[in-house]
């Protein structure tokens, strides 16, 4: 709050104040009274109101700075009540009170939505699990009555079984710390596992595969990165080409070792591919071949971040995509 600022919003007061003192002059003098008299009585009156003046603005100055000023340093503005004292004047204990009156509502308002969407969580979490019985049971029916109409239905139920898990994944991925455990992990045993869980589709799919010879130590949770490699396969898969490859490699660069997938299938455009890791985007071979969700990518990022991994995707249209996951290197490994 600037001088200006305040004696603009006391115009009105000061305004006031003079014609009193005015009035109160001109009363004395009509009565008789000493014309010093008067002169020092206005004096006095001056002075003792400059001084009050001064002392409120000067307490509403340091409480409004510092107001604006934690409102602009700091990061979590929900928490400017906790940083801010009542200042000793009334519109400014009220402006308190206020602020703190409205932060609990928001945060009961908060509690009732987390507990809500906790509530949610945990639903589908029991629901993936139920439904994962009849799925299990269905592929058991399939695999002991081999026909090709049988084997059709296998593959839509092994689709289904996709999708239910990513839900799942889905719904503890903003809780990932909650279901980890990082420990030292071999980088080549992580990709031959993805790659085994996968056998049936890229031996359906005809996809050559090719792991380099590589042996590196990693520190990460082995359920979480296989779920991010089954993402980046069966996208590979989706948008094959004829004579599909996928290649694994690896290599350390400085601190850190970073894997790559790459595929020689039709790509990705380029005005769509800064935006493959956003939630539900699609991008035009999505929407061309019927195939995505615009979910796979997003959480391959969401669960890389949880983790402190980086993922990024390069590619050229009509000839590769590579996919690369950096892997920081250490004994300890914490979630971000």
């Amino acid at each position: 709050m600037s001088l200006a600022e305040y004696l603009k919003e006391k115009l009105l007061d000061f305004f006031i104040g003079i014609l009193c003192a005015a009035l109160i002059s001109g009363l004395l003098i009509f009565t008789g009274s000493n014309p010093y008299a008067v002169v020092y009585s206005l004096v006095l009156t001056f002075v003792g109101a400059l001084i009050c003046i001064s002392a409120d603005y000067l307490k509403r100055r340091n409480f409004y700075k510092n107001l604006l000023f934690c409102m602009r340093a700091m990061d979590k503005l929900y928490l400017l009540s906790e940083m801010v004292s009542p200042p000793g004047f009334y519109e400014g204990n009220v402006l308190c009170e206020a602020l703190k009156l409205s932060n609990k509502a928001m945060n009961d308002q908060i509690a009732v939505y987390k507990n809500s969407m906790e509530e949610y969580r945990e639903y589908i979490e029991s629901w993936v699990h139920e439904i994962k019985t009849p799925i299990a049971s269905g592929m058991l029916i399939v695999e002991n009555n081999q026909s090709n109409a049988v084997k059709s239905i296998g593959e839509e139920i092994e689709k289904i079984d996709a999708f239910v898990e990513q839900a799942l994944f889905y719904s503890r991925s903003s809780s990932v710390e909650k279901d980890y455990i990082i420990k030292e992990q071999s980088l080549r045993e992580i990709v031959l596992s993805a790659v085994r869980r996968n056998s049936k589709t890229l031996i359906q799919n005809k996809v050559l595969v090719e792991v380099e010879d590589f042996d590196f130590k990693v520190y990460t949770d082995s359920k979480w990165i296989d779920f991010i490699l089954n993402q980046i396969i069966s996208n590979s898969v989706k948008y094959k080409s004829e004579n599909p490859k996928i290649k694994f490699s690896a290599e350390r660069i400085d601190t850190n070792v970073s894997l790559f997938v790459e595929d020689n299938g039709i790509g990705i455009s380029p005005k769509d591919a800064g935006r493959v890791f956003e939630k539900g985007f699609t991008g035009e071979n999505g929407r061309k071949f019927k195939k995505s969700t615009g979910i796979g990518l997003y959480l391959c990022k969401k669960l890389c971040e949880k983790l402190g991994l980086s993922i990024s995707i390069s590619s050229k249209e009509g000839e590769w995509t590579r996919v690369g996951i950096v892997f920081p290197m250490g004994g300890t490994h914490l979630l971000s």
